[in-house]
């Protein structure tokens, strides 16, 4: 009856549904009642365990942002300060932001759409202007993806890189054409934004038409995330004189100088780089053959603009909402302080050293995370790491030298826990962030300064050797969400994620083991799943396998590709299986960290004997595990996401992610006395590890 254990059990009293049988649908069982009375917002898409806890972390960085400075904190707080309310002022993005894009645009040679017969392709060329935007701190990649990336041979260093285009929609969409809404209202959008910018509409409507064949072509030229699950593929060292040999008629060594725009750093013909997708770049090569200039550059600048327009006014910000809805089914816009929170927090830009995800995460670091808790945390993943080792020497299929090399792996396996302490240093924050100056004036500005501070961060870093152990890769705090990373062979909690739902301090083992320690054996397993087990325990691209026993591995991996693969959602009549290929690495996740979690447990209170049931609840801890390791994916979404989510994203939809693992595990049907044949306890059961 302590308060922590009241807490916990109302809210579990509160999500399940005890009138469905746990033995047909276990998720039904644990998060019944959280359907059946959640009601999404009309600014949000989904409203799920994650995205409560992240509610609260938003509301309490807003706190931060808002606040007024302290004596001797770092000096990027107020830069990070800055940046809030210069996304904050309303009044002056109105008034100045497009004035501000089109003085981007004409720096990078205009948009064709806009300027008619005034535009001149005479000596356009799509990487002149891509140099060009690289130096303006815009993102690139709109035809050919250009960067730094550690070498994948050899993890301690760093390699120039050439990667397929990214595009504008997600290419499970754009390979659909014209029949698919979500093209459609793609395609709507584009002309939208051209005419708010200033364009005819009839003009734009035939001019981006041509753009937006080319980019359906693009999409059809890239390769399918289903063909870039196998690493080895992906490497393909070469010259940058051989580079030419793939794509004539362009120096690329001037090309790749132009980017890293330093005094200090030069490459030569004789630089070696990965060019990832080579039939792409032959492809690419070939498609742009085909097209005239005009078209090339109104696609090119649609996407510079396109990536742009989140920071200007209200029109635009109706224009957004207007297509956002048909992928989304969001309602309406967010409250514009959420908008500006997360923007500051740099929610899709966690790992980019030079980012401001150490600033922030130092904010939060300092408020909100006792250092007790930590303790907790750490011994929790010990223990996960050496269930994983017994699982490990259980094995029947794994060869005595394989089994060896993968012992050595976990053991290699570095865990960084809620935030580096370098974070908390004053002086280490102002070393860090030098350079940085962020006013609170133009919000569109101030987003291309910090690209600049990070484009700038990762080309001086370029020849220098990586520190895998580095705090400044390590350090973010105020982050939802774990992470595994194949390079580093590391695995990562940041202190955003130990709350709520997920971890309590003051509750029974058996909740936080269901929760956070399912996540902790999720990322662990990361390293041993399709992807993961590709590179050894210093995160270089080499093959540790024994060949029969490689094959017993894909046997397994195929058993759970079929398994989710036979999953499917039906939306607005449409039914849509799950990509058994794309999502078998967090299915292989899912199984392996829900097994290393209950074992931990277990083991645990063998130790040190059982732990109380909760008040108000007739199960015992054992099926208390399950109930709290379903609970966290619990989550309701609009039809819109749904369909978004089962096309692109590389995670089961919650209900697989539960039903899924918690069948292919006899413990689970053991506690829940699940007849024989049941869903929950059916005869064919898949496990990798």
């Amino acid at each position: 009856m302590t308060p922590g254990c009241v807490k916990a059990a109302a809210s579990v009293i509160n999500m399940y549904d005890n009138t469905v049988d746990p033995c047909e649908d276990f998720y039904k069982f644990a998060c019944g009642n959280f359907l059946k009375e959640t009601v999404i917002p009309d600014h949000k898409a989904d409203v799920g365990a994650f995205s409560i806890l992240n509610d609260v972390l938003i509301g309490r960085l807003r706190k931060l942002f808002e606040g007024s400075a302290e004596a001797g904190e770092p000096q990027v707080y107020d830069e990070v300060r800055n940046f809030y309310k210069s996304c904050m002022n309303e009044s002056l993005i109105n008034n100045t932001g497009k004035k501000d894009l089109m003085k981007i645009v004409n720096e990078l040679g205009g948009w064709p759409v806009l300027q008619g017969k005034k535009w001149s392709g005479e000596n356009f060329a799509w990487q002149k202007q891509e140099e060009v935007a690289s130096r303006l701190g815009l993102d690139t990649g709109k035809l050919l993806n250009f960067g730094i990336e550690s070498n994948k041979e050899n993890s301690s260093k760093r390699i120039l890189v050439f990667n397929q285009a990214s595009l504008g929609l997600p290419r499970e969409f754009l390979v659909k054409g014209l029949d698919d809404k979500g093209v459609q209202a793609y395609y709507k959008y584009m002309i939208d934004i051209a005419v708010y910018m200033g364009a005819d509409k009839e003009t734009a409507e035939k001019e981006l038409k041509e753009s937006f064949k080319l980019e359906l072509k693009l999409a059809n030229i890239t390769l399918p995330k289903e063909d870039q699950r196998n690493k080895t593929a992906l490497n393909n060292p070469m010259t940058l004189g051989e580079v030419s040999n793939l794509y004539p008629g362009y120096d690329w060594v001037n090309y790749a100088n132009n980017h890293l725009n330093s005094q200090d750093i030069h490459v030569d013909k004789n630089e070696i780089v990965n060019v990832q997708f080579p039939t792409f770049m032959t492809n690419l090569k070939a498609l742009l053959s085909t097209v005239n200039n005009r078209v090339v550059a109104n696609y090119m600048m649609w996407r510079y603009v396109k990536s742009m327009v989140s920071f200007l006014g209200e029109s635009t910000l109706a224009i957004i909402q207007d297509y956002s809805k048909v992928l989304s089914g969001k309602r309406k816009e967010s409250p514009r302080w959420e908008t500006c929170v997360k923007s500051t927090a740099g929610s899709s830009d966690y790992f980019p050293e030079g980012s401001l995800t150490n600033a922030v995460g130092s904010m939060y670091a300092q408020k909100y995370f006792p250092e007790d808790m930590k303790v907790q945390v750490d011994e929790m993943v010990v223990n996960l790491r050496k269930e994983f080792n017994i699982m490990l020497d259980e094995l029947d299929w794994m060869d005595s030298t394989t089994k060896a090399s993968a012992h050595a792996k976990v053991e290699q396996m570095t865990p960084h826990i809620a935030y580096s302490k370098e974070i908390l240093d004053t002086d280490l924050m102002n070393q860090f962030y030098k350079g940085l100056s962020l006013n609170s004036d133009s919000f569109i500005t101030n987003n291309l300064r910090l690209k600049k501070f990070i484009q700038s961060f990762y080309w001086k870093e370029f020849r220098q050797p990586i520190d895998k152990q580095s705090w400044k890769t390590h350090a973010g705090a105020a982050i939802v969400n774990a992470f595994y990373s194949p390079n580093a062979n590391a695995i990562q909690f940041p202190a955003g994620i130990l709350d709520g739902l997920l971890f309590q301090a003051d509750r029974p083992a058996y909740m936080n083991y269901g929760a956070i320690g399912t996540v902790m054996g999720h990322e662990i397993t990361h390293g041993f799943d399709d992807q993961g087990a590709q590179k050894d325990g210093q995160g270089n691209l080499v093959n540790w396998w024994d060949k029969e026993t490689k094959q017993s591995y894909l046997e397994k991996a195929q058993c759970i590709i079929d398994q989710y693969g036979n999953y499917s959602v039906t939306l607005d009549g449409e039914k849509i299986n799950l990509n058994g290929i794309n999502t078998q690495g967090e299915n292989i996740a899912d199984n392996g960290g829900y097994k290393e979690a209950f074992r931990a447990y277990n083991r645990l209170t063998a130790k040190h004997g059982p732990e109380p049931r909760l008040p108000g609840l007739p199960y015992s801890p054992r099926q208390m595990f399950w109930v709290t390791g379903a609970q966290i994916y619990c989550i309701t979404m609009r039809p819109e996401t749904e369909k978004l989510r089962l096309l692109t994203a590389t995670h089961s939809p919650g209900q697989f992610r539960v039903n899924g693992p918690f069948s292919n595990l006899p413990e689970f049907a053991a506690d829940w006395n699940c007849p024989a044949g049941s869903p929950m306890n059916p005869a064919k059961r898949c496990t990798v590890w």
